[in-house]
């Protein structure tokens, strides 16, 4: 059987957030049998009308319940997981809740598909695990030096997940840029996605500092690739660490990107910022090893967004909770 052909039972936790939103009906349509582990606080119905699928099967359980983690590792090829308090801002609101949720629960987890017969474990770790390099390049071999709650506990679940590897065992750590683009359960607190919502809505972007280099990668490129690390041989991946990446720019070159598409008309306004984290990823390893390069840029990206908001598909875009991880674990009083 040729590896294209390898069909999986595969367990994804946080499968109904932005990057699962995605990547689920991806994984259906590559011919694998999906579950989902997911608390499921942006609704049940993210997955491009694939959510009555045959080969689906939706958990709403807690990745911190062993008894939830239990039933959803069952019969499992292969774990994705994904589940996290997935920034800065969000971490910062309850530190206990995200060390409980980023860190804590993980080695069970990962314990939890070991003794469920799964074979392959995929962690989405951060790019923001190097800090701030003045590297040209910030490239796998670095140091990591986290500035932040979020990004340390990555790291940490990084050795975490080094220690749990063995013979049967394959481990493989994504270091994804930030994620941009338009996805079913869409997020509009990540640079590309905000701008783009102000510009549009506002017709004004407001730039924070505007120096500082974030990397980005397409959530088509980044679901793509994690579809395709179920194929890769054994030998290719085990035990390995690749960043995922696409384009690195300034904060300020992505606001002029936005308005070249969105309209002239748009008004940028530069204010100071104190957030000076700036880093330029290499992802020429993940080139060279695994032959991955990303296809779709932030044009792309902005592309997409804009039509989904001319489609109407984004309504309310600038209050709804929904599109704020931040506004909606407020509401919701996250526990």
């Amino acid at each position: 059987m040729s590896p294209e052909n390898i069909k999986m039972n595969v367990m994804v936790t946080g499968g109904g957030g932005y990057v699962g939103s995605c990547l689920i009906p991806k994984l259906l349509a590559a011919g694998h049998k999906v579950t989902v582990l997911d608390l499921f606080i942006y609704g049940m119905g993210v997955f491009n009308g694939d959510g009555e699928h045959p080969n689906l099967r939706c958990i709403k359980g807690d990745i911190r319940d062993p008894k939830a983690v239990a039933k959803a590792v069952e019969n499992a090829d292969a774990v994705i997981h994904l589940a996290c308090i997935s920034n800065d801002p969000s971490f910062e609101l309850n530190p206990d809740l995200g060390k409980s949720i980023n860190f804590d629960c993980f080695r069970p987890l990962v314990r939890a598909a070991k003794d469920a017969g799964a074979r392959r474990f995929i962690y989405a770790s951060s790019s923001s695990v190097y800090g701030i390099k003045q590297t040209e390049n910030v490239t796998e071999d670095l140091s990591l030096e986290p500035l932040t709650d979020y990004s340390k506990f990555k790291a940490m679940c990084e050795d975490v997940l080094d220690e749990e590897r063995e013979p049967g065992f394959v481990t493989l750590t994504l270091r994804p840029a930030t994620v941009c683009g338009y996805a079913p359960r869409l997020r509009l607190d990540l640079t590309v996605n905000i701008l783009t919502n102000h510009a549009i809505n506002n017709n004004k972007i407001t730039v924070f500092g505007g120096a500082q280099k974030r990397p980005n990668i397409n959530v088509e490129d980044m679901t793509d690739l994690y579809v395709q690390c179920l194929q890769y041989p054994d030998a290719m991946i085990d035990g390995k660490v690749f960043n995922a990446g696409y384009e690195n720019h300034t904060v300020s070159q992505i606001a002029e990107m936005v308005r070249s598409n969105v309209g002239e008309a748009v008004d940028i306004v530069t204010t100071p910022s104190d957030d000076d984290r700036s880093y330029h990823v290499s992802s020429a390893k993940i080139k060279q090893e695994l032959g991955f390069v990303a296809r779709h840029s932030i044009d792309d990206a902005v592309n997409s967004l804009t039509k989904a908001f001319a489609a109407g598909k984004v309504p309310n875009p600038m209050q709804d909770a929904r599109y704020y991880n931040v506004k909606l674990m407020q509401d919701i009083h996250l526990q």
